[in-house]
C-alpha cells in the first residue's frame, strides 16, 4: 500500500503581514501609518487580533502605481 502525500500549493494570492509589506515598500512602520491617515497605500485588512494584512495583488498594484507616478 502507498500512501499519497499532499503538496501544499501558496495561495494565489494570500495576505502579507505587515512587516513584509514595510520591508518590500521600503519605508518605516511611522511612514506607514502616517500614509494611511493620508489615505495613500494599500487597501489592508484587519484582523480580529488586531494584525493588518495586505493581499499580495493589492500590494502588487500598489507598487505598479508608484512606478508610473
Amino acid at each position: 500500500m502507498t500512501s499519497r502525500t499532499r503538496r501544499r500549493r501558496p495561495p494565489a494570492d494570500e495576505w502579507l503581514p505587515l512587516t513584509d509589506v514595510l520591508d518590500e515598500i521600503g519605508i518605516t512602520r511611522a511612514t506607514w501609518y502616517r500614509w494611511r491617515n493620508r489615505g495613500y497605500g494599500p487597501e489592508v485588512k484587519r484582523l480580529p487580533n488586531g494584525h493588518l494584512r495586505v493581499r499580495r495583488s493589492t500590494l502588487d498594484n500598489f507598487l505598479n502605481e508608484l512606478e508610473t507616478a
